[in-house]
């Protein structure tokens, strides 16, 4: 799918790939992808159904993934918050000055820092197969790898199904291209679930772009790395967020069950919750992605659709 606009914007001293879809003077959604995940994670097919209701798209890699620039983690920590700057770098550099903002897992929660702190940039937000901000997994992980029940006040753990392939990369980690390939396909295809078919050539499509752009494992998993580190800023309370706010989450999701999900919608005023059926976590099932782009499209008409007698009434 060609871009209308492909170009690099500056976010403090990191370099950003982005690209940009359809009409400059069409409203704009800003689509943030997860952990290690470049932009192209947000298949075509979700955009083009995006493109198709009257809007313009913006997508890109997030530094330390694809063309991209590196970050030397051990040197120069980042955090969230760095990774929220970027995003509003992406606006800044595209001229928009407020966006329909759509994250996935990572950029889930990125998308709720920028509805909270930066609410004048967040027009609408979409938070996709995530959990709140704030919330720390660690302790859930711990508990589950030492084989200890779920604490009944947190939030779950992820499946064992899930965990038993992270213990297996870690035993057995990959270290050659084709198994590094082979390893990241196995991984979506673990966070597919059960339920949906596994659309296994457009996974393969991603995970190769993404070797074939010289993307390096290690560099991308330092978004685990400042996923982790829960600054001040995380823990403001998501009751702050004034945007109209869908949260969209799989029933199957293995790394994040539902309850993540329905967390987010409980903790933002008038947030609307989907349970998709049978959706894990990642949007590799055929007619999934154009689906999603469906929910975040009407999500966007209808609160367009509210503003308008208010747009109507000032001028």
């Amino acid at each position: 799918m060609k871009a209308n606009e492909e170009k690099f914007v500056v976010s403090g001293d990191v370099r950003l790939w982005t690209e940009r879809f359809g009409d400059p003077r069409d409203p704009a959604v800003l689509l943030i992808m997860g952990t290690s995940t470049m932009g192209v994670g947000w298949p075509d097919e979700l955009v083009k159904t995006l493109l198709d209701g009257g809007l313009r798209v913006i997508r890109f890699d997030h530094r330390d993934t694809g063309r991209s620039d590196r970050v030397d983690f051990a040197t120069r920590p980042y955090t969230l918050t760095d990774m929220a700057a970027d995003a509003t770098a992406v606006l800044d550099g595209h001229g928009v000055a407020a966006a329909h903002v759509a994250g996935a897992s990572l950029g889930g929660a990125i998308g709720q820092w920028l509805a909270v702190h930066r609410p004048e940039r967040v027009r609408t937000l979409t938070a996709i197969m995530t959990g709140p901000m704030g919330h720390s997994a660690g302790p859930a992980f711990a508990r589950a790898f030492a084989g200890q029940e779920p604490d009944p006040d947190d939030l779950p753990p992820p499946t064992p199904r899930f965990l038993q392939h992270l213990v297996h990369l870690a035993t057995s980690p990959p270290a050659t291209c084709e198994e590094h390939i082979a390893a990241n396909l196995e991984t979506w295809r673990v966070l597919n679930g059960d339920v949906l078919p596994f659309d296994e050539q457009a996974a393969r499509r991603l995970v190769e772009a993404a070797s074939d752009l010289g993307g390096d494992p290690r560099a991308a998993a330092n978004h685990d790395l400042a996923g982790k580190v829960m600054t001040d800023d995380r823990l403001a309370p998501l009751s702050a967020i004034t945007a109209p706010t869908l949260v969209v989450h799989g029933t199957e999701d293995p790394l994040r069950p539902l309850p993540h999900g329905e967390a987010v919608a409980a903790q933002i005023p008038n947030a609307r919750l989907v349970a998709m059926p049978g959706m894990g976590h990642g949007f590799f099932s055929p007619l999934l992605p154009r689906r999603i782009g469906e929910i975040i499209r009407d999500h966007i008409s209808l609160t367009e659709r509210e503003e308008e007698p208010g747009r109507s009434a000032r001028r």
